[in-house]
C-alpha cells in the first residue's frame, strides 16, 4: 500500500513565481558556466538585425544552442559568422527568461581549423568571381617605368628591405611606404585604407600620386595571411585607379588580393623586378637604337645625295637656260630709246593742238560761275540751319510748359509740402516714417530738415481716438 505524503510536508515546499524561478536558473547557469569555448556549425544566420545585433544557432549532430552577438562585439570580430561555417565561439552561457531558453553570448569568434578557413575562402572567391572582380579584361597594364612606387607593407620587416635593395640593383626609383600591420585583427582595414589613401591623396614634398602600388608581405600560415583574404582588401584593390601588384607570401601562397590585383608576383622581390626594368639593359638598348638610327640616317643621306647628283646631271646648263631671255633683253633695250623719243613727240603734238583752244575769258567765266554757285549753296545752308534751330526752340518751349503744368512745384505753390527720407526717398504714407528718422520737407520756397517724433507715428484713426480734441481757441502746435 503506497504511503501518502502528509499535508504538512507538502506545504513546506518553497513557492516561486515564474520570474523568480527563471532568474534563479539564469544566475545558476551563469555562475556554473561563466566563460566557455563552444564548437559548432552556424545555422540560421541572416546577417545583423536592424538593431545591429546578430542571432543564430550553433549546432552539431545531436544538439543546438541559441547564439547572440551584440552590435559592439560584432564590429570588432575578426571573422564574421557565415551560414554553414564551423566555428569556435568564446563567450558566456546565460538564459533568456522570456522564452525559457539558454543561449551563449559570444565575445570572440574564429573558424574551427584550416578546413573552415578554406571553406570560407572558397565561398568568398565564388562571390567575388561572380561579381567580375577576377576578370582579366578589367585589369590594367603596369607602367613601363614608374616615377613613384607606393609600397603597402610593414616598415620594419625584411620585405621592404628586399624591395628597396632589388629596386636599387635594377633601376633606382622613388619609393613611398605606407606602413601597415600585415597580420592581426586590424591588418585588413589598414591595408584597405592604404590602397584608398594612395588613390585619394598626393604624396608629400611635391611628388605626384604613385604610378604603381605594391602590396607585399612575407610568407606565413593561412591564419597569418588571412588579412589579405578579407573582402574589404579585395574590393579596395579592385577599386584602385592605380595599377597594383600583389606580392603576398611565397610562390605557393595564394590570397584573394592575388586574384583581384592587376599583376600577381610570387614574392616581394619578384614584385620589385616586375615594377621596373634593368637600367643597364635599357642603356644598352638605347645605345643600340642610337647606333642603328645613326646608320639609317647616314644611309638615307647618301642615297639622297646620289639621287640629287643624278637629277642634276639631267638638268640643262645655265647658259642654255639664260640664252633666250638674254637675247630678248638685248632686243628690247635697243628699241627702248626710240620708243621714248616717239612717245615724247606724240605728247608734244597733242599739247600743241590743245593750246590754241584755251582762252583766258573762258577760264575766268568758269571760275565766276563756280564762285556764284558756292555762294548760293552757302546761303541755302544758313537758311536751313536757322529753320532747324527755330523749330527745336519751339519744341523745347512746349516741353517746358508741359513740365511746368505736370510738375509738383505747382502743387507746392498751393501750400502743400513734399516729405522725403534721409536718402531722398519720397514718403507717401505715415507708416513709412520710423520714429526718430531724419526727414527732409520741401516747401515751394525751400527745404527744411526735421526728425520724426520719437514717440512714434500714429494712424489717423488711432490719433483721433487717443488725442483729446483741441479747443478751437488753442494755438496750433508745431507740425514737427
Amino acid at each position: 500500500m503506497a504511503s501518502r505524503i502528509p499535508l504538512e510536508v507538502q506545504t513546506n515546499l518553497v513557492e516561486y513565481t515564474v520570474s523568480e524561478l527563471a532568474f534563479a536558473l539564469k544566475r545558476t547557469v551563469e555562475d556554473a558556466y561563466g566563460l566557455v569555448r563552444l564548437r559548432g556549425e552556424v545555422s540560421g544566420y541572416r546577417g545583423p538585425h536592424n538593431s545591429g545585433h546578430c542571432y543564430f544557432k550553433l549546432k552539431d549532430e545531436g544538439a543546438a544552442i541559441e547564439a547572440v552577438v551584440w552590435r559592439s562585439t560584432f564590429a570588432r570580430l575578426k571573422f564574421k559568422p557565415e551560414e554553414g561555417l564551423e566555428i569556435v565561439a568564446k563567450g558566456k552561457i546565460t538564459t533568456y527568461p522570456g522564452k525559457s531558453t539558454y543561449q551563449i553570448v559570444i565575445d570572440e569568434l574564429e573558424p574551427a581549423g584550416v578546413g573552415a578557413l578554406m571553406a570560407l575562402l572558397e565561398q568568398r572567391k565564388k562571390q567575388l568571381a561572380a561579381e567580375g572582380l577576377f576578370d582579366e579584361a578589367r585589369k590594367r597594364p603596369l607602367p613601363f617605368l614608374p616615377r613613384l612606387i607606393g609600397v603597402v607593407t610593414s616598415p620594419t620587416g625584411a620585405v621592404i628591405r628586399d624591395i628597396l635593395h632589388r629596386l636599387e640593383d635594377r633601376f633606382p626609383s622613388h619609393v613611398l611606404v605606407w606602413p601597415v600591420r600585415v597580420q592581426g585583427e586590424t591588418c585588413a582595414s589598414e591595408v584597405a585604407a592604404a590602397i584608398h589613401g594612395f588613390n585619394a591623396t598626393t604624396a608629400p614634398k611635391g611628388l605626384s600620386r604613385p604610378d604603381l602600388i605594391i602590396v607585399a608581405r612575407g610568407g606565413g600560415s593561412l591564419e597569418d595571411l588571412w588579412g589579405f583574404n578579407e573582402e574589404i582588401v579585395a574590393r579596395a584593390a579592385a577599386a584602385s585607379a592605380i595599377p597594383l601588384i600583389s606580392a603576398v607570401g611565397h610562390e605557393t601562397d595564394w590570397t584573394l588580393i592575388d586574384f583581384v590585383a592587376d599583376h600577381r608576383a610570387p614574392t616581394p622581390t619578384a614584385a620589385a623586378e616586375r615594377a621596373v626594368p634593368v637600367r643597364s639593359e635599357l642603356l644598352i638598348t638605347v645605345r643600340t637604337f642610337g647606333v642603328r638610327g645613326a646608320g639609317t640616317l647616314r644611309r638615307a643621306l647618301e642615297n639622297w645625295r646620289h639621287r640629287f647628283a643624278a637629277s642634276a646631271r639631267g638638268l640643262p646648263r645655265r647658259a642654255d637656260i639664260l640664252a633666250l631671255p638674254r637675247q630678248r633683253l638685248d632686243t628690247a633695250s635697243h628699241k627702248l630709246l626710240s620708243a621714248l623719243r616717239a612717245n615724247a613727240v606724240a605728247h608734244r603734238s597733242g599739247l600743241d593742238k590743245a593750246g590754241p583752244r584755251l582762252r583766258p575769258h573762258l577760264v575766268a567765266r568758269a571760275v565766276s560761275e563756280g564762285r556764284e554757285q558756292l555762294i548760293r549753296l552757302d546761303r541755302n545752308r544758313a537758311r536751313a540751319l536757322h529753320l532747324t534751330v527755330d523749330r527745336a526752340r519751339r519744341r523745347l518751349d512746349a516741353q517746358a510748359k508741359l513740365l511746368s503744368t505736370l510738375g509738383y512745384h505747382n502743387v507746392l505753390a498751393r501750400g502743400f509740402t513734399l516729405v522725403r527720407a534721409a536718402d531722398g526717398t519720397m514718403l507717401r504714407k505715415a507708416s513709412e516714417v520710423k520714429p526718430g528718422a531724419a526727414l527732409d520737407i520741401e516747401f515751394a520756397d525751400g527745404h527744411v530738415e526735421a526728425h520724426a517724433d520719437p514717440r512714434g507715428v500714429k494712424g489717423k484713426g488711432e490719433a483721433e481716438a487717443k488725442e483729446p480734441r483741441r479747443r478751437s481757441d488753442e494755438k496750433q502746435g508745431s507740425l514737427l
